[in-house]
């Protein structure tokens, strides 16, 4: 049989199910019980300067 072949076959079957488990992982991973003080925070990244532009000596930049 040809690597291609081969190749092909793996990633028909076996690889597609570990990759769908992978995302099943990651989904339960994030939207686990104790998450959502873990990504509070980061989810509000893009509305924390709203209404003004960020200062220099921010203490969010600080954070980072």
């Amino acid at each position: 049989m040809e690597t291609y072949s081969l190749l092909r076959q793996f990633a028909d079957s076996w690889m597609l199910l570990l990759l769908f488990a992978f995302f099943i992982g990651v989904v339960i991973w994030v939207f686990r019980p104790g998450a959502s003080k873990t990504y509070e925070n980061p989810s509000t990244i893009p509305f924390r300067h709203e209404d003004k532009p960020a200062r220099d000596d921010d203490a969010d930049a600080k954070e980072a």
